[in-house]
């Protein structure tokens, strides 16, 4: 059985759910030389990652998905599209979706072989709290969960804002590090954390129940199996 045919937990939304935001985590990125590619452009997807594009559109299709928006990045771009094809939706580019700035951008960071060698970028991680190394955990959580807010309020429509009717849903193609920051932002748990233990495997959907305006649920799944090992913040 392959992993798209595993079955995967319905989602139980609580009572009250006006709307639900899927944050999906794009796909596999064809990266041979295994470097922290960040923001910068010309990464796309694996064939691997085309595959875990398709199980997060199979594992969204039938569902009341009413809004499909993603980072402006490529490989985010490239997992939208099987979901945009499923669902007959277009895509709507958000840039509050994108990966979050970062120092070691473009270059191999990896333990032993990488920019953690050299003591010219050792200022650069004085500080795990904030980052120091890049955008601040605060701000990426902010952004994303206003992203993701907005899709939830165009999602639910009038009968959202009235408390009523149909709980329609939305999807948002983003990236590790922003979807798992959100996470533990609506979750109350602090925002520094260890990059190794995130749960956000490629081509996950972290599932966000919202009640208006506030996030009364969260659901994860993995439509393409766990993916340990990857480039932190990828």
């Amino acid at each position: 059985m392959s992993t798209s045919e595993i079955p995967l937990p319905e989602i139980a939304a609580p009572d009250g759910t006006t709307a639900i935001v899927h944050l999906v985590r794009h796909g596999e990125v064809y990266n041979p030389h295994r470097i922290l590619y960040g923001r910068a452009p010309g990464f796309h997807l694996s064939e691997a990652g085309q595959l875990m594009a398709k199980a997060a559109a199979d594992y969204l299709a039938g569902r009341d998905v009413t809004v499909l928006k993603s980072s402006p990045l490529q490989r985010a771009v490239e997992t939208a599209e099987p979901i945009a094809a499923e669902l007959g939706l277009p895509i709507q580019i958000d840039d509050r979706l994108i990966e979050p700035w970062n120092y070691f951008e473009g270059m191999r960071f990896a333990v032993g072989d990488g920019a953690l060698r050299q003591p010219k970028h050792w200022l650069a991680l004085r500080n795990p709290f904030r980052p120091s190394w890049g955008e601040p955990y605060r701000e990426v959580a902010d952004r994303v969960l206003a992203a993701a807010t907005d899709a939830a309020r165009e999602a639910a429509g009038d009968e959202g804002s009235r408390g009523g009717g149909t709980c329609h849903e939305a999807v948002c193609v983003s990236h590790q590090m922003p979807i798992w920051i959100t996470r533990r932002s609506v979750e109350r748990k602090r925002l520094w954390h260890d990059p190794r233990r995130r749960q956000c495997a490629l081509g996950s959907v972290t599932s966000l129940m919202f009640a208006g305006e506030k996030v009364i649920g969260v659901h994860y799944a993995e439509p393409s199996g766990s993916s340990r090992g990857q480039v932190p913040g990828a």
